[in-house]
């Protein structure tokens, strides 16, 4: 990941959920991690399995950036406090929150489990609840803060397949991220979302082709490209630059709206 050098976020401390990747390439929070390291901000980074973050803390630190990872399961209250504090220990403060853990799960109401039902909403859904549920107090006594939360345009509309309980928690994840803007806007908080599309990422080889693809990867992308206006498809380095703008103080006066990333999918008629 070249890019250009500024300080956008010099002297600014930030946690990452998600900071791991599934396999080599740009994965959301890998990239997140990476882009804003390079623009100067130190971070801590929380995944449920270590080891996936140490490309990431690797590229972060080629980055020249402060990386420390933290193995934390975010639909889990307790370790979601302990890493909130953790953060606070290590750097002094918390500036920046960036949720970005998610996942989903094919089918309907009617063909989804109760129990695939009920951990969706916890991964998806409770994961930012609870990051901002221990961040957001840290944030206001500080005087303000910033909040990116990462949602999907399955949130937005039918994106090819049926996956009711990530459609519902993405879509939620923008309203909560709209809700929280405003009640905390007078207190310095602002709230934003990226909303992703179907992105070239280490997800679609680890577990999105043997879904629905059969495991074949190439098809599934030739089946995911065929959605995207654009003649190419993203990764998470376009997930990142946009979480970078809504984080800078170039934002100052966005909160409560929302970037997609999609390349024009969720645009398209047809």
């Amino acid at each position: 990941m070249t890019q250009q050098k500024t300080g956008r976020l010099a002297g600014k401390v930030v946690l990452v959920t998600g900071a791991g990747s599934v396999g080599p390439g740009w994965g959301n929070g890998r990239a997140i991690a990476v882009r804003f390291a390079q623009e100067g901000a130190r971070l801590m980074g929380l995944d449920r399995d270590l080891e996936r973050m140490r490309e990431t803390a690797d590229l972060v630190a080629q980055a020249g950036g402060e990386f420390e990872a933290r193995v934390c399961d975010v639909t889990d209250s307790d370790q979601v406090a302990q890493a909130v504090a953790a953060c606070v220990a290590r750097f002094g403060r918390l500036d920046i929150l960036v949720n970005n853990v998610g996942g989903s799960a094919k089918g309907g109401p009617v063909e989804m489990s109760e129990e695939v039902w009920d951990a969706q909403i916890d991964h998806n859904l409770k994961s930012v609840f609870l990051s901002c549920k221990h961040a957001v107090p840290l944030m206001l006594a500080q005087g303000g803060g910033c909040i990116v939360n990462v949602s999907s345009t399955s949130g937005l509309r039918w994106t090819g397949a049926a996956q009711i309980a990530y459609a519902a928690t993405k879509a939620a994840v923008i309203q909560f991220s709209r809700v929280l803007a405003v009640q905390y806007a007078k207190e310095g908080l602002r709230v934003n979302t990226v909303v992703p599309g179907q992105l070239h990422t280490p997800m679609v080889e680890h577990r999105l082709a043997g879904q629905r693809a059969g495991g074949d990867v190439e098809a599934l992308l030739a089946q995911r490209q065929s959605r995207i206006p654009l003649p190419f498809m993203g990764d998470g380095r376009d997930t990142a630059n946009a979480a970078l703008y809504l984080a800078s103080d170039e934002a100052r006066f966005v909160t409560g709206t929302e970037i997609v990333v999609d390349g024009g999918m969720s645009v398209r008629c047809d």
